[in-house]
């Protein structure tokens, strides 16, 4: 990203509610040696819903898969919002400060989950408002790899510990979130005016990017993200969002409640979320995965993809157990679009894929 006031101008539409397409990306694909030695990635997709008052927490508590009302304000936690039939409308990157609690979503579902949430607020002392319009969260810059901690001091007294934390300082809010190859990840909100500032000295030390770098460092932390063409797609196990800590089974009831539970406990599902590569070809999410060995329905779906930097496609895919098995012993038993299209790579994920039976 070589021009600041293209950034900006892209901030403003994503303020506007304009269409996710009309949205700027900036910079090329990075590879994945450039993620993982540090890099700056502004980005511009992801929506932000600010819910306050008296009743914040509760509410967001009973239409959450996670505990809401005990998130303090060093916690950032994912979260999932789903269907009385358990499927996943939206996830959530949470989190909050003294007043109000955040919800970090894909911007192009931003719009009618808001309005969907507060249907329900009915009697709650809950005001739900568009966040990323307020100054404080003009700009969100995306961080990781081995040099990006170090380029982080000079504007924070101190970083967050440990995934899944934040502090908060004078030049933002910085939450740390999944770890991607074994290395620290900051999502950094502030000011335009202050992005503007700090910029030209984090793209001095780290390689510079956008949208499509920041998910492919999202696809490597293994963390999928619910948009338009995936929603009510998957329960929340489905897409490991359990093994996320996304899911508390001990709390109490919320839409779809009963079919995660179920889902968790009775071994129902025998589907999982897996990483992998794809050379030489695009793809993008509720894009249909196929096991050679069963042409004739699909064995998957992408839920999320990024370009690689090396002509293809990184992505998290959501498959049958049996077809991940499949696919990760036999080079080329999946493939995308149909049993003929570009075959699926399978990759090592960042955490384990458990024995449960889902």
């Amino acid at each position: 990203m070589n021009n600041w006031n293209h950034f900006l101008q892209a901030q403003g539409a994503r303020s506007e509610n304009t269409d996710e397409a009309a949205i700027a990306d900036f910079g090329a694909p990075l590879t994945i040696g450039q993620l993982q030695d540090g890099f700056v990635a502004a980005v511009t997709d992801q929506g932000l819903i600010g819910v306050s008052g008296d009743d914040a927490a509760s509410f967001l508590h009973s239409q959450l898969t996670n505990d809401v009302e005990h998130l303090n304000q060093e916690q950032v936690r994912l979260a999932g919002y789903c269907t009385p039939k358990g499927r996943l409308l939206a996830s959530f990157l949470l989190w909050r400060n003294a007043s109000t609690v955040y919800l970090q979503l894909s911007r192009g579902i931003q719009a009618p989950i808001q309005k969907r949430l507060q249907m329900f607020v009915l009697r709650a002392k809950a005001k739900l408002h568009d966040a990323t319009q307020d100054e404080a969260n003009q700009v969100i810059l995306g961080l990781g790899g081995k040099h990006a901690s170090a380029a982080l001091p000079q504007w924070f007294d101190s970083l967050p510990d440990a995934p899944f934390s934040k502090v908060e300082g004078n030049a933002g809010t910085l939450l740390r979130v999944a770890d991607a190859f074994g290395l620290p990840r900051y999502q950094w909100l502030t000011s335009a005016a202050n992005a503007e500032a700090v910029w030209p000295q984090l793209a001095a030390k780290l390689a510079q990017g956008g949208n499509d770098a920041w998910h492919l460092s999202e696809i490597h932390a293994g963390v999928p993200q619910i948009s338009l063409p995936t929603q009510e797609q998957f329960v929340p196990q489905m897409v490991n969002f359990e093994l996320l800590g996304g899911v508390n089974f001990k709390k109490g009831c919320y839409p779809g409640q009963e079919i995660v539970a179920r889902s968790q406990y009775l071994g129902k599902l025998k589907r999982r979320t897996t990483l992998v590569s794809i050379d030489g070809t695009q793809a993008a999410a509720g894009d249909e995965l196929f096991a050679v060995s069963d042409p004739e329905q699909p064995c998957g779906m992408i839920v999320n993809a990024a370009p690689n930097g090396a002509g293809g496609v990184d992505a998290l895919v959501e498959m049958k157990l049996a077809a991940i098995e499949e696919g990760g012993s036999a080079s080329g038993a999946v493939r995308l679009g149909s049993s003929d299209g570009a075959p699926v790579r399978f990759l090592a994920m960042p955490y384990v894929l458990d024995a449960l039976d889902l």
